[in-house]
């Protein structure tokens, strides 16, 4: 794997290690949904479906059918990876749906010749609660005020919303874990909102996957909820299609997001220049290009 190489030459990066708490397990080993296909970049096995597609199959899954969970990786989940090294890795590579969050991801995998189908998880959010989500089905929520959650709730017109807001550092505390996890299998929801930010919502899907018993589909949607209500602002579509979303908000809240979007994102080029390096197969210039200038 290239990441032991790259960390070989990186000493800023430290090791994180979330600790599992004593739970019921069932071993994932593989992914539960029939896959179209898979886009491999960064080490990191892309779905490779559209926005409609992935609805479809999100609305069509028995509510009754074992928890899985779909992650949205952008930039900063990406470079977080590599900081905290293989400890996050089984979250991304177990989930059963991996969507592009990040138009600069897609740019940058175009460039040595794969597609990346943008599918942000805000969009998939708003998406699916305007056109998948019916008012009998059981909706839980992991994080966020009660204030937003019944917002939501009143403009969806759900009728069984489950929701809990673990306290802050939660992910540090195995007693606390435990508790979000217990909660989302207790619940049994249909739809499963992780809204605590990452990676720790990313870890506990995981966990949840784990879980014997639990049932639903989970999705990893850090500020999604917030988007619907208004609570953040989300930039505008001609913002997002520039992939300046992450300019925007870093001018929204400076102080808080300054270090992510000025010195932890740009990682993201020295990333991908030595996953070319260390893939195999790729020669120095990543498309050939016939005489015509098209790639071959």
């Amino acid at each position: 794997m290239y990441l032991d190489q790259f960390h070989k030459t990186s000493g800023q990066f430290e090791r994180v290690v979330f600790h599992e708490p004593v739970v019921a397990v069932e071993t994932v080993t593989e992914r539960q949904m029939e896959e179209p296909g898979a886009t491999e970049f960064l080490d990191l096995s892309f779905t490779r479906i559209d926005m409609k597609a992935a609805l479809e199959a999100i609305v069509s899954r028995p509510p009754t059918a074992p928890f899985c969970y779909i992650v949205t990786p952008n930039v900063d989940h990406v470079v977080r990876l590599q900081r905290r090294r293989s400890d996050l890795w089984p979250a991304y590579r177990g989930a059963w749906m991996t969507l592009c969050d990040s138009r600069i991801l897609a740019k940058m995998a175009r460039a040595v010749g794969r597609d990346l189908t943008v599918v942000t998880g805000s969009d998939l959010t708003a998406a699916l609660f305007e056109n998948g989500i019916g008012p009998n089905d059981r909706i839980a929520i992991l994080g966020g005020s009660e204030a937003m959650v019944e917002r939501i709730a009143a403009r969806y017109g759900l009728r069984d919303v489950r929701h809990y807001n673990p306290p802050m550092g939660f992910i540090r505390n195995a007693r606390e874990v435990a508790k979000a996890v217990r909660f989302l299998a207790e619940a049994r929801a249909r739809y499963v909102f992780l809204a605590v930010g990452s990676p720790q919502q990313e870890v506990i899907a995981r966990r949840l996957a784990r879980t014997r018993g639990a049932c639903g589909i989970g999705l990893c949607v850090g500020a999604g909820l917030e988007f619907l209500t208004g609570d953040q602002d989300r930039a505008p579509r001609m913002v997002q299609q520039m992939s300046l979303e992450w300019l925007y908000r870093l001018g929204s809240d400076p102080r808080r997001l300054w270090r992510r979007y000025l010195v932890e994102g740009p990682q993201i080029f020295r990333i991908h220049q030595v996953w070319r390096r260390m893939t195999p197969g790729f020669p120095d210039r990543a498309l050939h290009r016939t005489a015509g200038g098209a790639p071959s």
